[in-house]
């Protein structure tokens, strides 16, 4: 039987308390997110908000009585520019189609292709309503577009050009009733283009 030095023990146990404080202050965080509005929340919210979103956030529509009955389709594009200065827009990349792809067939398809740009846009959408600008006007809301440009850059890639700018347009069609329901709903497409936002190279960061 093996015998760890106490140096070692002392390592061990200061990695494990560690570990299991910043579990608990994750937790914590998690829970002051979706508690009712208190002291606690409302003295933290910023630090509670940077834990959070955008990767945490928690959304229960799923379960709601009236649960999201639309489907939502991204496409992204680029801008470019070669070295002898010639600029170029790229044509429409189908995110959602990517993603749907990868979903299909696949048994046990990953968290990142059913929900991370779903997910990515009702966060954008939740925090700007039906414009660019975002409402109210605030620190999430450009949390929202940079995590969603982030996104778009990673299913592009960097290619060979310089990426100028990116722009992101959102397809939403209303699911059909089904064919015993008397019910009727507008299921055409409805386009709603983004403006294009400038990409740095502190974007492609960890891409």
């Amino acid at each position: 039987m093996r015998v760890w030095s106490k140096s070692a023990r002392v390592v061990l146990v200061t990695a494990g308390v560690g570990l299991a404080a910043g579990a608990l202050a994750f937790l914590g965080a998690l829970f002051l997110n979706v508690a009712p509005e208190n002291a606690v929340s409302r003295e933290y919210r910023a630090r509670i908000d940077a834990v959070v979103y955008p990767e945490f956030e928690q959304n229960w529509k799923l379960f709601a009585p009236d649960p999201l009955q639309r489907n939502v389709t991204v496409d992204a594009r680029v801008q470019t520019i070669a070295e002898d200065g010639r600029i170029t827009t790229r044509d429409w990349q189908g995110l959602t189609a990517r993603d749907l792809a990868a979903i299909r067939h696949d048994p046990a398809p990953s968290h990142a292709d059913q929900n991370l740009l779903r997910r990515a846009w009702d966060f954008y959408e939740s925090t700007h309503g039906d414009g660019d600008a975002p409402s109210p006007a605030g620190s999430r809301g450009r949390l929202a577009e940079q995590y969603l440009k982030r996104i778009a850059l990673q299913r592009i890639g960097p290619g060979g050009e310089r990426v100028l700018q990116v722009q992101l347009r959102v397809g939403t069609a209303t699911v059909a009733p089904p064919a015993w329901s008397a019910e009727q709903v507008d299921t055409a497409a409805h386009l709603r283009e983004l403006p294009w936002w400038p990409v740095a190279a502190e974007d492609w960061r960890d891409l």
